[in-house]
C-alpha cells in the first residue's frame, strides 16, 4: 500500500457535558481552537495535539484524521483526496462504508471501524 499523511490527527470524544470537558481540557493546558459550544462541539489544541468535543454527536470516541489540513487547521498544498483515500482502503480490503461519488470534490467523510472496535473518521473539509 502507498503511504500517504492522512492529515491533521485528533481524538474526538464523544462528551456528556461539554462545559465541564472544556472547564477540565482547559485546566490541561489546551485552549478553544474551533467550533461552537451551543451547537454542541469544540476543538481544543494543546502544542501539536488536538481534541475535539462533541456533545449528541457521536456514540463513542474515535479517531480522526482531516486530510488536506495540518495540525494547525492550516491548508496543505498537496494532499490525498479523501474519494481516493477511500479507494485505495477498499483495495486494500478495508470496509470504508458507502463509497462517497466519483464525481464529486470537495468537502466529504467515511468512516471505518479498527479491529478492536474503535471508530475512525477521515473527514476532509476543503
Amino acid at each position: 500500500m502507498t503511504q500517504s499523511s492522512l492529515g491533521a490527527f485528533s481524538i474526538s470524544l464523544a462528551v456528556k457535558d461539554i462545559e465541564a470537558s472544556k472547564t477540565f481540557y482547559e485546566a490541561l493546558g489546551f485552549t478553544i481552537m474551533g467550533g461552537d459550544q451551543s451547537q454542541g462541539w469544540l476543538i481544543l489544541k494543546n502544542g501539536p495535539a488536538l481534541l475535539g468535543l462533541f456533545q449528541g454527536m457521536f456514540e463513542k470516541n474515535c479517531l480522526t484524521f482531516n486530510p488536506g489540513w495540518d495540525q494547525d487547521a492550516q491548508n496543505l498544498e498537496d494532499f490525498e483526496d479523501v474519494r481516493s483515500l477511500q479507494k485505495r482502503f477498499a483495495g486494500a480490503e478495508l470496509d470504508s462504508g458507502e463509497p462517497i461519488g466519483s464525481g464529486s470534490s470537495g468537502p466529504a467523510h467515511f468512516s471505518m471501524i479498527d479491529p478492536d472496535g474503535n471508530p475512525v473518521l477521515i473527514d476532509q473539509h476543503r
